[in-house]
């Protein structure tokens, strides 16, 4: 395991996760996580191959973001429900309940001021939801979760979202860091970098065929 400061120097090229993460988390049997600068295609012959991005922001210039029509508020225990729900609608692959997420709050790094919420200003239906972290050792916000429900995308929820986040964390955050799925439909990529995030770190996750 790297130090801290190893870490510090290059969060994004020298971990796949947080470092808050790295620290508990062992890799299962069959899998490993290689850095793009490291990958050799051979090993397709024997691994699948899942590959995600991860960026950087340094926490100057945060926008100040909003969505026409739409108005955020910090999560609560009874949008656990809601949250779960938008997860759900946003992955093929995901599928979650409010208990699951009502876990999320267990860790060390949770922080309930960087759990947002986005609403229809009229209706008050739930359209969007954000969730950050906190990691106070290394002074990184961490960027997990920010799904819009299919139906309300496009209109500037997500940018309003991150940017909220970077702007509850800019006094005590000295980075704030993202990862997705490089080939995900919706590009969450696109999202992020239109948000100040940069870099071209990309991680290989393997699993042995």
């Amino acid at each position: 395991m790297i130090s801290i400061e190893e870490y510090l120097k290059n969060p994004c090229g020298t971990l796949s996760i947080p470092y808050w993460k790295a620290k508990r988390i062992s890799l299962p049997d069959g899998m490993k996580i290689v850095h793009d600068s490291e990958f050799c295609a051979d090993e397709l012959n024997n691994y699948s191959d899942e590959r995600y991005f991860r960026l950087l922001h340094n926490m100057r210039n945060v926008e100040t973001a909003e969505a026409a029509g739409f108005i955020l508020k910090t999560a609560e225990t009874g949008d656990f429900s809601a949250i779960a729900e938008i997860i759900n609608a946003s992955y093929d692959d995901i599928k979650t309940d409010a208990a699951a997420v009502e876990r999320l709050t267990e860790t060390p790094v949770y922080d309930g001021n960087l759990w947002l919420i986005a609403a229809e200003e009229k209706s008050g239906r739930t359209a969007a939801c954000a969730m950050a972290d906190f990691d106070p050792e290394a002074r990184e916000l961490i960027i997990e979760w920010v799904q819009v429900l299919p139906e309300y995308r496009r209109r500037g929820i997500g940018r309003f979202l991150v940017n909220e986040l970077l702007r509850r964390a800019k006094e005590k955050a000295d980075f704030a860091t993202v990862s997705g799925r490089a080939e995900s439909k919706s590009k969450p990529e696109m999202l992020y970098r239109a948000c100040g995030f940069g870099g071209n770190d990309v991680w290989h996750i393997m699993r042995k065929k």
